[in-house]
């Protein structure tokens, strides 16, 4: 047996999330059955965490065992024949049994991308949030440095979370706006909780859109109560860009 890690690229528009679902498209068992056609075994596959349905990845990482023979770099291409256009393995190799795509990981990095220009976008609309009112960069900046440290992230995660505890260490956020009008929103933490992102995304932008202040930001978070201005964002527009082990 051997213990192969592999990063992965996909679009989630027409998955219901990363893991294994009964009777519904998801990412984990589609790799699984492109998997089992290939080298004939039934694996499981371990992902670095799960994301929702219509996200997307850049760098999710999972890890498998395998008794084939196969070498990493011709299981990768024989996968990337196998599997969907909309999934892409960019890099296989084996790595020790000790590793494990969750539980080895220091940090993950995401990313969620606002496209802030008054016309919608046509060829980005299932990977961008199209907002056409003009957003406020630098009290989104100022809201977001609330966010650093570690502290109780639950005011922003669903009620129905199961975790032994919802404090997390969020290493560094950034919020930038290119050229293009597209504001991208990065954070880097140690964890992250069901819908966090989203919820961290959706209440800067009412910090953007003047219907919060960066101190309100603040106090939300400090205060841990859920008001109107906690709002989600919907998911086709954020990324998990990199796993950090």
């Amino acid at each position: 047996m051997k213990n192969v890690k592999i990063i992965i690229e996909y679009d989630g528009t027409d998955y219901h999330g990363w893991q294994c679902q009964a009777n519904l498209p998801t990412v984990q068992k589609t790799i699984e059955d492109a998997i089992q056609q290939i080298t004939r075994e039934n694996v499981k596959i371990t992902g670095s965490g799960r994301t929702d349905a219509g996200v997307h990845a850049i760098g999710q990482v999972a890890n498998f065992f395998t008794e084939s023979q196969m070498d990493p770099e011709t299981l990768r291409k024989a996968l990337n024949s196998t599997l969907p256009r909309d999934i892409s393995i960019i890099k296989a190799q084996e790595v020790p049994d000790g590793f494990h795509a969750q539980f080895s990981s220091r940090s993950k990095v995401y990313e969620y991308r606002i496209f802030n220009r008054p016309h919608p976008p046509a060829l980005q609309r299932n990977r961008v949030w199209n907002i056409q009112e003009k957003l406020d960069t630098k009290k989104m900046r100022e809201a977001a440095a609330y966010l650093e440290g570690t502290q109780d992230f639950s005011v922003f995660a669903t009620a129905d979370i199961t975790v032994k505890t919802t404090v997390r260490t969020v290493k560094r956020v950034q919020v930038k706006k290119t050229r293009e009008g597209t504001i991208l929103i990065e954070i880097e933490a140690d964890g992250f909780l069901k819908r966090m992102v989203r919820m961290i995304t959706g209440t800067l932008v009412q910090t953007g859109r003047g219907k919060l202040s960066p101190k309100g930001f603040g106090q939300i978070l400090a205060e841990g109560q859920k008001t109107k201005n906690v709002f989600t964002a919907p998911p086709q527009g954020l990324f998990l860009r990199k796993v950090i082990y």
